[in-house]
């Protein structure tokens, strides 16, 4: 599975090598940098509880998707803008105070 970010024309991609077992806690930390190394303050946006949701979601689409990838999606988060593309693809976007938009999009791993 991987994660990639965006902040405008700037990405970052997050390997998640076991869904079941990722470590949210530093991959909203390298997200967290990548926003500062950008110039945003990312850190009220609830990164890791949206990482949560997404990748239980999409985990467990290679049999079958989407194992519950719309969900998330039609429950929505805070103020992220969340759609499902075809395949089991997450994304979700969120205008920025500076205007940039930040987009975390979950591709699933097989």
């Amino acid at each position: 599975m991987e994660l990639d970010v965006t902040i405008g024309t700037e990405s970052l991609s997050v390997d998640i090598e076991n869904p079941y077992k990722f470590d949210v806690r530093a991959g909203t930390a390298s997200i967290l940098k990548f926003g500062t190394e950008n110039g945003e303050d990312l850190s009220k946006l609830q990164i890791d509880t949206l990482i949560s949701k997404m990748i239980k979601g999409v985990a467990g689409c290679e049999h079958g998707c989407p194992s519950d990838a719309k969900g998330p999606v039609s429950k929505g988060f805070g103020k992220f803008k969340m759609e499902y593309i075809d395949g089991g693809i997450i994304s979700a976007g969120h205008v920025l105070e500076s205007g940039q938009t930040l987009t975390l999009k979950l591709f699933p791993g097989f």
